[in-house]
């Protein structure tokens, strides 16, 4: 189901702690009906929930190839133990397919061979493009708190494609610690999978009771969800023509296509917008701040993000 333009969608790997037959049917849903170009795959939060995937990986690599989908094998975010030592090695000597490394261990053990880079790689400037590009990098998903200012200045000097997350909650920091398994009064070892019934993650509030972030096991997120849709012409024009979306627990088959519409200048943004929010009820609200150089958590919905004013229209997530 891929689109003949030149502009690529690509759907993230699930970060959440989702149940192995949630996985299978989500996968298999997204092979036969998700109108995307590349599916990322792999548990790249926490290695305790790895065999929720791999307990179906063949299945969905299977189904996904079936489905005319490029699969790229996604790494952890944060390798702390000599068994996440152990098992990235894994990865690397038994993956015949490309791999997006999401810890910067991953892009020392891929050097000089053909990777993506996800975007727990920090990569702020042109000159850090330019040395993870020389060291093998065929693509970069770029950080989501970049402003587009630097997203378009990024691109006119990068020689690989560079992608940005228009969809899904934004990862800001991940952590040794395990945040679900502290609020339960348990430790990361000792866990219990505390995380498994926030399917998009769990909600932080602050000290007035507002809520702020949401995290998920070792990770902190935005707590809106980030929605770049309105800006897509403006990516476009700056250089992006690759763009991911991070799965969420709504209808990211509708919302794939959504976006697809998008792309190729078929639905007004407002739009596109309202009927997003439809897919995803349970989303407290969209956010996209970081783009236009302003807090991550407001939703602006007027102004251009490449010559953005001062004061603008929005809503807080």
């Amino acid at each position: 189901m891929s689109s003949s333009t030149s502009d690529h969608l690509s759907l993230g790997a699930v970060m959440f702690p989702w149940p192995a037959k949630m996985l299978r049917d989500f996968y298999f849903r997204i092979a036969d009906e998700g109108d995307v170009d590349t599916v990322y795959l792999g548990e790249v939060i926490c290695s305790k929930r790895s065999p929720f995937l791999k307990h179906y990986l063949p299945e969905i690599t299977d189904r996904l190839t079936k489905g005319g989908k490029k699969i790229v094998f996604s790494s952890m975010a944060l390798v702390g133990t000599a068994d996440e030592v152990r098992e990235m090695e894994a990865l690397v000597e038994k993956t015949d397919g490309l791999i997006e490394a999401n810890d910067v261990s991953l892009v020392r053990l891929l050097q000089g061979k053909p990777h993506h880079l996800g975007p727990f790689v920090n990569i702020y400037n042109e000159g850090a493009l330019d040395f993870l590009t020389r060291l093998g990098a065929e693509k970069a998903c770029l950080n989501p708190e970049l402003p587009a200012t630097v997203i378009k200045e990024l691109a006119q000097k990068s020689a690989i494609p560079l992608e940005v997350i228009v969809f899904g909650r934004l990862p800001i920091s991940i952590s040794a610690r395990c945040f679900d398994a502290r609020a339960k009064g348990r430790t990361k070892d000792n866990c219990r999978f505390a995380c498994l019934h926030h399917r998009d993650g769990l909600t932080i509030s602050t000290l007035e009771n507002e809520p702020f972030l949401t995290v998920n096991g070792m990770q902190t997120l935005t707590y809106g969800c980030g929605n770049l849709i309105q800006a897509i012409p403006e990516l476009q024009q700056a250089g992006i023509h690759s763009f991911r979306l991070s799965p969420q627990s709504g209808d990211m088959v509708a919302t794939a296509s959504l976006f697809r519409q998008c792309l190729a200048g078929q639905i007004d943004a407002t739009e596109a917008s309202t009927l997003l929010a439809s897919y995803h009820p349970e989303m407290p609200g969209f956010a996209n701040g970081f783009l236009y150089g302003q807090p991550g958590h407001k939703f602006i919905t007027d102004g251009p993000v490449l010559n953005p004013s001062p004061l603008k229209k929005t809503e807080s997530a």
